[in-house]
């Protein structure tokens, strides 16, 4: 799955997508409701592909997760992350079956089945490739080309209601 600039915000629900940087911060689009909100440098912010899941061999990206999620499902939505303890746990082990039980709790599972339902709502979960075709299909369509059209410049000068003439981008300052 592709989750390239989509983080989640210690304090804020929801995943937000960062569309622009300030000189102290970020500023961040809230997947939801598209509200743009600054998010400062002071704030926790974790981007969803640098997460992973504790497993019994290797650490496993959250990106694996949803994309194993994505299969199941047939790019449907999973479970809700409000359903009961044993259902959450139970989905999560036909997911991931090597996950580690003493360090990832229902919690944990709870928020990964948040982000996956509401990435799929947006319409922001999409394959690697699908998402890089998508960026070079947008580069390769070609624009209509401009027709320049002749533009005589504007020389006259403008005479205000003084009676003074007036000359662009020249301003006068007093006496010399």
């Amino acid at each position: 799955m592709n989750l390239e600039g989509i983080i989640s915000i210690s304090g804020m629900p929801g995943l937000y997508k960062v569309v622009g940087q300030m000189k102290n911060g970020v500023i961040a689009e809230s997947l939801s409701d598209k509200k743009r909100s600054p998010i400062y440098s002071h704030q926790q912010i974790s981007t969803l592909e640098d997460i992973s899941m504790f497993t019994t061999g290797d650490n496993k990206p959250v990106s694996d997760i949803m994309k194993a999620i994505f299969d199941k499902e047939k790019g449907g939505a999973c479970i809700d992350y409000k359903a009961d303890e044993k259902q959450i746990v139970a989905y999560f082990e036909s997911v991931l079956p090597d996950y580690d039980k003493e360090r990832v709790h229902p919690s944990n599972m709870r928020k990964l089945f948040n982000w996956y339902n509401a990435l799929q709502a947006t319409g922001n979960l999409k394959e690697k490739g699908a998402a890089t075709e998508e960026k070079a299909k947008a580069h390769t369509e070609e624009k209509p080309k401009k027709v320049a059209a002749k533009v005589k410049p504007d020389t006259a000068k403008v005479t205000t209601s003084k009676g003074v003439k007036k000359t662009a981008g020249v301003r006068k300052t007093g006496t010399a």
